[in-house]
């Protein structure tokens, strides 16, 4: 069976070119989509806590998850789980939105654990983001209808 070769980026990594909705979701070729976050954007702390913040008030929590993710992967060793940890948040948050109760509850409890230690740095919130992860998560438990990505948008920081 002959199939179509994979979309590749100008470096030749296997990348989809297909557009996406708000919640990351693949549309199909030839449809407007959301533009999409540049992968391997190295960025200052802040400017990756203000980048993924307006997204996430946007309703694009998935597009906020490609930021966190550039953070993790290029942050020192230290605060690599801080960063996945809210990546992770992100992505609970996109499941939820897309109707996915498990996979949120999934998500939120994995992101929520892994960023519990860090006190709260570069102004993270983190004790305030734990707190809305365990409420999100025992709503969903609960209900598992999808959530209003704008709506249920954590604050990041404590300023």
């Amino acid at each position: 069976m002959d199939r179509a070769p994979r979309d590749r980026d100008s470096e030749g990594r296997a990348r989809s070119a297909r557009p996406r909705d708000g919640l990351g979701r693949p549309l199909p070729y030839g449809r407007a989509g959301v533009a999409r976050q540049d992968e391997g954007v190295v960025r200052a702390p802040r400017e990756t806590l203000e980048t993924a913040q307006k997204l996430l008030d946007e309703g694009k929590p998935f597009h906020a998850h490609e930021v966190f993710e550039d953070a993790w992967k290029s942050r020192p060793e230290p605060e690599r789980d801080l960063w996945q940890g809210l990546a992770q948040l992100a992505v609970g948050l996109t499941h939820a939105a897309r109707g996915n109760a498990q996979g949120g509850v999934t998500l939120l409890q994995r992101g929520a654990e892994r960023i519990a230690g860090y006190g709260d740095p570069y102004d993270v919130d983190v004790s305030g983001l734990t707190a809305w992860a365990r409420d999100l998560t025992e709503r969903l438990a609960r209900g598992g209808a999808p959530v209003d990505p704008r709506a249920e948008a954590p604050r990041l920081t404590l300023t």
